[in-house]
């Protein structure tokens, strides 16, 4: 449908569909912010909703290496890459210029602010800390999990199985968890949440066909950088296209508690459920830079830790750090 739509306009071309990717994803973006006030809690849209409209591109590249049997160390990287830039760059960036305070005015000895319903900045942001704590723990068991599964050099259709097992009891988990939250405060979601889940839901269709001609188009290119040689970066690189809108805006929100949760839950998509349905029907070779990325990524997630215990989120100071490791990350992987 969008094909033939921008056909009939004379948009054929790349930079159209790569407009419409980035259009349908802000449209996206507002309509999930409205299920904010249609009783969706901050951090379980970041760890429920998000990922999976901001992850869908990951999902449609693996359905599409699946069915074309592509290279198994292209999805290597496009996973690589999109966890990589979401705990480090995507999150550095908003700290770096705004500071992600999940417990507001610790730092600075503030007293909390009461917010509407009787319950208080203070413990908002405990509460918010903890959930984000839980989501981390769940990061470092899934890397964990590929790092010693594929100790044997790959991960094999049993692998697959068991990564898709671990996702799947995460997300019962994260399921329950918000249906206890919405019975204590007596949460009900009315019409409008339905109506905005329906237009979420389309535009995740239009970034399905968007992202299908853009990668498909990616392949058809022969020389240079933007070539098939490189589509396990460049593919890398599109998906995390919605989530840097998602964290720059949030970011500029002030709503660190969201920046996190979406840019944390979005990358189990790509680990554990990219890898896990990828090994289903081909290997994938575990070695050389994959394991150094595990290795980055482990130490990262740790750190998030350690300063969400710690200051109470990303302070100025710790943005600076995490785009620096990037930088090292992208010297290590292109150079």
């Amino acid at each position: 449908m969008l094909t033939e739509l921008l056909d009939a306009c004379g948009l054929n071309e790349a930079p159209a569909y790569l407009l419409v990717f980035v259009g349908v994803s802000l449209l996206m973006m507002w309509r999930l912010e409205a299920m904010l006030d249609h009783g969706l809690e901050g951090t379980a849209l970041g760890t429920l909703i998000m990922p999976y409209c901001s992850g869908l591109g990951n999902l449609v590249f693996i359905g599409l290496m699946i069915a074309h049997k592509g290279a198994p160390g292209e999805v290597l990287t496009n996973c690589l890459v999109n966890n990589v830039t979401n705990l480090t760059l995507l999150l550095g960036l908003p700290a770096l210029w705004w500071g992600l305070e999940i417990l507001p005015g610790k730092a600075k000895g503030a007293a909390p602010r009461r917010r509407k319903g009787g319950a208080d900045a203070g413990t908002a942001g405990q509460l918010n800390r903890l959930s984000l704590l839980l989501t981390l723990a769940a990061a470092l068991f899934f890397t964990g999990a590929v790092w010693v599964l594929g100790d044997d050099g790959r991960l094999d259709a049993s692998d697959g199985l068991m990564l898709i097992g671990l996702f799947l009891f995460w997300q019962c988990i994260q399921v329950f968890d918000v249906m206890k939250h919405n019975v204590r405060q007596r949460i009900s979601y009315g019409p409008m949440f339905y109506v905005d889940l329906v237009v979420v839901i389309a535009c995740a269709w239009f970034i399905y066909e968007s992202l299908d001609w853009l990668l498909a188009w990616i392949g058809t290119q022969k020389g240079g950088f933007v070539s098939a040689a490189n589509l396990g970066w460049l593919s890398g690189w599109l998906m995390v296209l919605p989530n840097a809108v998602l964290a720059l805006y949030w970011g500029w929100r002030r709503r660190a508690d969201i920046v996190y949760s979406s840019q944390v839950g979005d990358g189990h998509i790509c680990i554990p459920l990219c890898l896990g349905l990828y090994a289903l029907f081909q290997p994938l070779p575990t070695a050389g830079f994959f394991t150094t990325g595990l290795g980055l990524l482990l130490g990262t997630i740790v750190a998030h830790a350690i300063l969400l215990i710690v200051p109470g989120g990303l302070p100025r100071w710790a943005g600076g750090v995490l785009v620096a490791a990037y930088g090292w990350f992208l010297w290590q992987g292109l150079a």
